[in-house]
């Protein structure tokens, strides 16, 4: 786990390095970064760093784009309460051909053409009648409306009406002939509030009676509210008046009702009395009835309305309630009065439709006013005319909201008026719509005036992004459109064709009956917009340049507008949307979108990525880069735009996947991938070419120099590197969603990187061969240099990059998903597959790295074969020698030690040991061919143990089992003869004392030193081997002490002969005087040979022998008999292949070491 974060670590060094040192901005590069890059043309910068900052600056410029519009967004956005600016006289005002235009506009927004003013008027009514009504209500004018005289009124009816002087003075003599108008005062009697309480409970039971003041006989009564002092009534009365009514008054009078009760019936309401003035009413009207028999109303308060305060309008008002000889107001009322009159209800209407539609016309055209910008606010006299027409007419609120709502439709065909102005008059009808309170022709009437206001409000819908528009007014216009449509779908028309297809020629409606479906046309009005809107843009940003990369950056653009557009929708509109009419406005812009921009897409891209295909490169191999056949072209010119475009795209999917979670699937973008998927694969088959180009003029381009005094490595590897960390950043940046495209996409980046890193690494070995090679008069030798250093590091370091790049490229959580997917099972062979191939490469430059390291250590090896001969031919009179090897070995292995890692420079080691071990053999077998004394071989020891003492740490030198071995040669053969063979006795001791049963049987002895004198008892041996032909042996036991040259006249002594037995009985006790040398030796030994005898005892038989140490002899003054037993197997010689004996034999003529041999030989035989 270690070594993986240290490798994790190492990784993300190497990035933040190379994005220090590979800085894309041309004025901080090196000229090497220039060189290197001018290879491809920057391919790989383009790809990757070039790519990378692109789309983080696209991903910047969005969210900046983000930012802004959602600030802009909430400045514009109305808040609650904010009130509508109604004041006419901040109304923009617009030249006459401004208004033609405009009106050219509104017609444009699928609506009827309207028929001038004239025609209107003519046609739908007789002017002259309509002009004589209209100078009958001015001259019976009725409530208290005084801002405008009768003149001014007459005068503007006249211009209004467009009535010559003549034609006027006639009509006025006509109004003037009429008889005064049937008026009545209607009176609401609504509510009244904080009454005196006149019951003895504290409560009253009150009532309202109403009469005008000069006809007090003929009153009116509300009905009785029992026990309260807050009543509602709600109650309606008509008071007929006439012209000469004017400065009559409205009498207002509440009473308390008493009811008749008897005296037993006042008393049973004792229980209720509330207090102290309670209890006195109760006993008064106890009193009253007891006295006279009889009930009386007590009048609580009074209110009196002079006619002359009412408008002609009408007004709800709440009035105080008085009482004579009472300061304090006794309650309040809230009462609602107009006026109206016996005029036919129909005709009336009729009336009022005309005259609002000429009046609200003749003042269009003189207030010039912009369009969309009146919302109802008549002039004076305009106001007054109607007001007085209502109230003559005995017109209702929603009779004159309906005539208003119908007249204000017809005009807006032609001058588009406020949509607020309709908002606001849908918000009142739609009550008495949907309560049926209307009658049949009053509700044609309306939707009538529906479709004709629909197409505008559907205009605005689709015509959202039109320029030369404020964005705040724009919204204030989307708003009230939007209340518009959700207060026509509340009432939710049937079998109403509200949307007529020559009108309509957009929507996507298939039903069997007519079309009423607002939410359904609304969603096309916003898909056509976005259409009409998409070809504008396609259209205005066409380029005459047709090629390839035009065309990308086409895309690219269109792209990024069409997710402005949507940006703004979700900050502006979509919550509006939502919030009124329940439409998901950003999710159907979408939805068109994602669709068009796939058909415009897709068709592009998979041609562009069949071009890149064109590529023709000849000539590829590990030894010799690739070459292309047209190098003058860059094939992949538009590759950036390529992949700007998949970016851009991907972002644009990515906004979907949040905009509409539900039916992200269903799109067909979803798959976008897809479409670059050729292009995708020709651009990582193109890039391993490339990368190897790179690499090779990398390595040329290499001064094998430390590219930082703290690094081990020079600049190839850091290119190298560079090369892997670009295709690794395009890769992040693709984000490719696809699990098994992906699969296949990594496994062949993985390959290429593999090969690259096998390519570089042949590459580096040839750029330092023959490096360090040098020669004089004197000699011919090699000095290790920095540059195989670095070359040796170079490798090293991109090989360690491997693994934990290829989990960058998010190999496991590719291979994880994949077993979702597929199986378990396959991805485990997928992940076999790809760790194969990691390891390949691994161990392939892994070997590269050997094959440098036992080069340089065979370069070495001819100066330090010669030095060491020459060390043990002059021995102490080559002292010189001596040091020059010692000085050869010691610069060398230093500069390894100083440039090369740890981990090198341990393999270094290890390789320089076994080729040190490899010259010793080599020169051992030549020598001994030549046989050379042992002192030469002793010298050689001596020389060889010098030189290893110069490396750092000479403990590392026992680490190796060839050096110890052919060291442990050495000192055999420089031993003299008879140490050599003490040596082969040893190493029979040694052999023996391993050994288990054997067949020849076993020994018992006890031993022991007492001072200088050596105590010898044989006591018995068991199951000897039979040797004679009766199947028993003769045997007897001589003890030997070795070596033998330095026991020279020491008696040899021998045990008496036990004949015919396998279990001889010796117990015989010896004592063998030695001198203190002869007794401190160490490596001393006893041989204890047991012998069959031969009956004449000249050929003995050789049984089979034990050794004991004299290492293992306690000295002690104890008696003998005291000791242990010792046992012992008795074992025979069994092979020559040892080392000692190799050089014994190596001694032809030796006598010593002849006679020996042939002892030893025979003994085998035996």
């Amino acid at each position: 786990m270690g070594d993986m974060e240290s490798e994790e670590i190492m990784w993300k060094q190497i990035y933040t390095r190379l994005n220090s040192q590979k800085s894309v901005n041309k004025s901080d590069q090196t000229q090497h970064d220039i060189t290197i890059q001018q290879v491809d043309g920057g391919f790989f910068e383009k790809f990757g760093s070039l790519f990378r900052e692109h789309a983080e600056m696209a991903k910047t410029k969005e969210q900046e784009e983000k930012r802004e519009v959602a600030e802009k967004a909430a400045e514009i956005t109305p808040k609650e309460g904010d009130e509508e600016d109604n004041d006419e006289t901040t109304l923009p005002v617009i030249a006459e051909s401004e208004a033609e235009d405009s009106a050219a506009s509104a017609s444009d927004s699928d609506s009827e053409t309207e028929k001038d003013k004239g025609d209107l008027i003519a046609a739908a009514f007789n002017i002259d009648e309509l002009y004589t009504e209209i100078l009958y209500i001015i001259i019976h004018n009725v409530g208290c409306n005084v801002e405008v005289s009768q003149n001014a009124l007459f005068s503007y009816a006249q211009d209004a009406f467009r009535i010559p002087n003549d034609k006027h003075r006639k009509l006025m003599e006509e109004a003037e002939s009429k008889a005064d108008p049937e008026l009545m005062i209607n009176v609401e009697v609504i509510e009244a509030k904080e009454l005196r309480s006149k019951d003895s409970n504290g409560l009253s039971d009150p009532f309202v009676t109403l009469y005008l003041a000069s006809n007090s006989s003929h009153r009116y009564n509300t009905s009785v509210k029992s026990m309260t002092l807050n009543p509602i009534w709600e109650e309606h009365f008509a008071l007929p008046i006439t012209d000469k009514s004017i400065d009559d008054s409205l009498c207002l009078e509440v009473w308390d009702f008493d009811p008749a009760e008897t005296v037993k019936e006042k008393l049973g309401k004792i229980f209720d009395v509330k207090g102290v003035k309670g209890m006195r009413k109760l006993v008064k009207e106890i009193a009253v009835t007891a006295t006279t028999g009889q009930h009386v109303n007590e009048l609580i308060g009074r209110a009196n309305i002079p006619l002359n305060t009412i408008p002609a309008s009408g007004m709800t008002m709440w009035y105080s309630l008085d009482k004579k000889n009472k300061v304090t107001r006794q309650g309040i009322v809230k009462v609602r009065v107009s006026f109206s009159s016996g005029k036919n209800n129909q005709v009336a209407q009729q009336e009022h439709r005309h005259m609002r539609r000429i009046i609200l016309l003749h003042e269009l055209e003189l207030s010039k006013v912009a369009p969309h910008w009146w919302c109802g606010n008549f002039t004076y006299q305009g106001q007054q005319l109607l007001d007085q027409h209502i109230a003559q007419s005995g017109l209702t609120q929603t009779e004159v909201e309906l005539c208003a709502y119908s007249v204000y439709a017809g005009v807006h065909q032609n001058h588009p008026l406020s949509f607020t102005l309709f908002s606001k008059s849908l918000e009142k009808l739609v009550k008495p719509l949907q309560t049926e309170t209307i009658c049949e022709e009053e509700v044609k009437l309306f939707w009538e005036a529906t479709k004709k206001l629909l197409p505008s409000c559907f205009s605005i819908i689709r015509k959202i992004r039109k320029k030369g528009t404020t964005e705040k007014a724009v919204m204030k216009q989307v708003i009230e459109v939007l209340k518009i449509l959700n207060y026509i779908g509340i009432l939710e028309p049937r079998n109403i064709e509200l949307f007529p297809s020559n009108l309509y020629p957009w929507v996507t409606f298939h039903g069997d009956g007519p079309n009423c479906d607002i939410l359904g046309t609304l969603s096309d009005a916003v898909s056509q917009g976005a259409n009409d809107w998409l070809n504008h843009l396609i259209e205005n940003n066409r380029k005459p340049d047709e090629s390839e990369l035009a065309r990308l950056q086409n895309l690219i653009q269109l792209i990024q507008l069409v997710r402005s557009d949507l940006q703004k929708a979700i900050e502006f509109y979509d919550k509006l949307f939502i919030d009124l009419v329940k439409f998901q406005y950003a999710k159907c812009l979408y939805i068109f979108y994602q669709a068009k921009i796939a058909t415009l897409c897709e068709p592009e891209v998979r041609e562009i990525c069949k071009s890149l295909k064109k590529l023709h490169y000849i000539g590829y191999s590990y030894t010799s880069a690739p070459t292309n056949s047209d190098p003058e072209e860059d094939p992949l010119s538009e590759g950036t735009s390529l992949f700007e475009v998949y970016l851009a795209v991907q972002r644009f999917v990515t906004l979907g996947q949040g905009l509409c979670p539900a039916d992200y699937d269903t799109f067909h973008i979803k798959n976008f991938h897809q479409w670059f998927h050729g292009g995708v694969a020709q651009w990582l088959d193109i890039a391993v070419y490339k990368a190897l180009i790179r690499i090779e003029k990398a390595v040329e381009l290499d001064q094998l120099v430390h590219v930082d005094t703290n690094l081990k490595y020079s600049s190839s590897a850091v290119d190298a590197l560079t090369i892997f960390y670009q295709v690794k950043t395009f890769w992040q940046q693709l984000n490719w969603p696809d699990v098994e495209g992906c699969y296949t996409f990594i496994a062949k980046i993985i390959d290429d990187i593999c090969r690259c890193c096998v390519f570089y690494a042949d590459k580096m070995a040839a750029r330092v061969d023959g490096m360090g090679d040098s020669q004089d008069v004197y000699e011919k030798k090699f000095e290790v240099t920095n540059e195989w250093c670095l070359a040796i590091n170079n490798i090293d370091y991109v090989r360690e990059t491997l693994e934990p790049f290829t989990r960058d490229l998010g190999m496991e959580d590719v291979l994880k998903k994949l077993a979702d997917i597929k199986s378990p099972v396959e991805a485990d062979r997928c992940r076999n597959t790809l760790n194969n191939v990691i390891s390949n490469a691994i161990d392939t430059v892994r070997n590269k790295i050997i094959e440098l390291l036992e080069i340089v250590a065979n370069k070495m090896g001819p100066s330090m074969k010669r030095l060491l001969i020459e060390g043990a031919e002059l021995g102490s009179q080559g002292c010189n020698t001596i040091d020059r090897l010692m000085m050869y070995v010691d610069t060398n292995l230093s500069t390894l030690h100083r440039e090369l890692n740890d981990e090198n420079f341990n393999r270094i080691l290890e390789i320089v040991w076994d080729l040190l071990s490899e010259i010793l053999n080599e020169i051992i077998q030549t020598n001994l061919e030549k046989r050379r004394p042992p002192p030469f071989f002793a010298k050689l020891r001596e020389t060889l143990n010098l030189m290893l003492g110069s490396f750092k740490n000479p403990d590392d030198c026992s680490n190796c089992d060839a050096l110890r071995r052919t060291e442990q040669i050495l000192k055999i053969n420089g031993l003299e003869t008879a140490d050599l063979i003490h040596q082969a006795y040893i190493e029979m001791a040694n052999i023996f004392d391993k050994s288990k049963e054997t067949p020849y049987g076993e020994i018992s002895f006890r031993c022991r030193f007492q001072g200088d004198s050596l105590q010898i008892e044989v006591i018995n041996a068991r199951n000897l081997f039979a040797m004679d032909s009766n199947g028993a042996s003769d045997s007897f036991v001589r003890i030997h002490l070795f070596p033998e040259h330095k026991f020279i006249g020491v008696d040899k002594p021998k045990t008496k002969t036990h004949n015919k037995t396998l279990f001889p009985l010796y117990d015989e006790t010896f004592t063998i005087d030695l001198n203190p040398e002869q007794a401190s030796i160490e490596d001393g030994l006893i041989l204890f040979s047991v012998k069959d005898k031969d009956m004449l005892g000249y050929n003995n038989q050789y049984i089979g022998e034990a050794f004991l140490k004299f290492k293992d002899i306690p000295r002690t003054e104890s008696s003998l008999s005291s000791l242990p037993q010792v046992k012992k197997w008795l074992c025979r010689p069994t092979t020559t292949e040892t080392n000692v004996l190799k050089a014994l034999e190596t001694r032809q003529g030796d006598k010593q070491a002849k006679d020996f041999l042939r002892k030893y030989k025979q003994r085998m035989g035996s």
